[in-house]
């Protein structure tokens, strides 16, 4: 899943498309000019190959993490949902944002944060939490994964094992987790479970180390808990997705071609590499090409990740405007969707638990 720079889709992003075939793109702030140019970079990225489409995939969570403002709605964090107690508005707001997202051929967004707010000098969930309780988390999310992927938007639970209390940001370092899997198991599971009976799309891991759980591998690496957990023990047949390879949680240990390769061997589905430096992802898709080659990556591990991507692709993209069956919507048209006074007025109403 490649980032990229720029308001058009780099030649170089072509050129890779074209040799290696990609999972998808990631649409950030440095991508994004207005309604009618999202939507027709949307469907330029998603038909970069030509036999599956690509996911055009974001993270619109709401509050500070939202790549996509004015004069799309612009929405509250989700912490505010939960302080809400109201599982209308939760599905109000989740039909709503789909709208929007749709609207400008976004077919995956990064949302909702499952992680359990338990920390409160955390420095990078915060208010992007619905709530510190596990099961309100669980009640919530599994209300926004259900309502965004009834209207065509697949989501993604994050951040698997749990980012909740972590005191450093991931970002910038590697986090520690050190509680015993008895805990993780009673709270910062839980809103996982759900998501897996809610039948989530995709689930993003998290550049953590969990020492109860793994002594020497972030989360995202680690065979334990990507595949025996998270696989296995909480029976999630969906897409698993790594964070960005890029972070320094994990970048400062390993460098993104091996981190690639490391994080498909865990049990990963595909991976994130943001930054839009073509290079290094060059360098991941020829290190993962090369491993399958060399043996280092059993070849059944790489096609079980297409088998789910594809199953996914069929799920969610099949009627996708990306997919060949329509242009991307103009500009009246999308105008009588984003912020329009229906969808503001629903942020105004999350805005009074805010």
């Amino acid at each position: 899943m490649a980032g990229f720079d720029g308001l058009q889709l780099p030649v170089e992003l072509r050129s890779l498309a074209r040799e290696f075939g990609l999972g998808g793109v990631i649409l950030f702030a440095r991508n994004v000019a207005e309604p009618g140019q999202v939507a027709e970079l949307s469907y330029e990225a998603a038909r970069l190959v030509s036999d599956v489409p690509l996911w055009v995939s974001i993270d619109q969570e709401g509050g500070r993490v939202a790549r996509l403002k004015s004069p799309f709605t612009e929405w509250p964090p989700m912490a505010a949902l939960g302080r809400s107690g109201d599982l209308g508005l939760v599905e109000r707001f989740a039909r709503a944002l789909a709208a929007e997202l749709r609207a400008v051929g976004v077919t995956l967004d990064y949302a909702p944060v499952l992680d359990v707010h338990t920390n409160s000098s955390n420095p990078v969930i915060g208010d992007r939490a619905l709530s510190g309780k596990a099961e309100e988390v669980a009640r919530y999310g599994a209300a926004l994964i259900r309502t965004l992927q009834a209207e065509g938007i697949a989501a993604c639970g994050k951040h698997f094992p749990g980012h909740g209390d972590t005191s450093t940001d991931s970002h910038l370092e590697l986090p520690l987790v050190e509680h015993p899997p008895e805990r993780l198991r009673q709270v910062e599971f839980v809103p996982f479970r759900a998501a897996v009976a809610a039948g989530v799309a995709t689930i993003m891991t998290a550049h953590v180390l969990v020492p109860s759980l793994d002594e020497k591998r972030p989360a995202t690496l680690s065979r334990r808990i990507v595949s025996g957990l998270l696989r296995e023990e909480l029976g999630y047949d969906g897409v698993i997705l790594s964070d960005d390879l890029e972070m320094k949680a994990v970048a400062n240990e390993y460098s993104v071609p091996a981190s690639a390769v490391l994080a498909i061997e865990a049990g990963c589905d595909g991976v994130l590499i943001c930054s839009g430096s073509h290079d290094q992802q060059a360098a991941a898709l020829e290190s993962l090409v090369h491993a399958v080659e060399d043996g280092r990556l059993p070849y059944g591990r790489v096609e079980d990740a297409l088998r789910r991507q594809q199953r996914a692709k069929e799920r969610f993209l099949a009627a996708a405007p990306a997919a060949g069956t329509g242009r991307p919507l103009g500009p009246q048209a999308l105008r009588q969707v984003l912020g329009c006074d229906e969808h503001r007025a629903i942020a105004d109403e999350m805005a009074r638990f805010a």
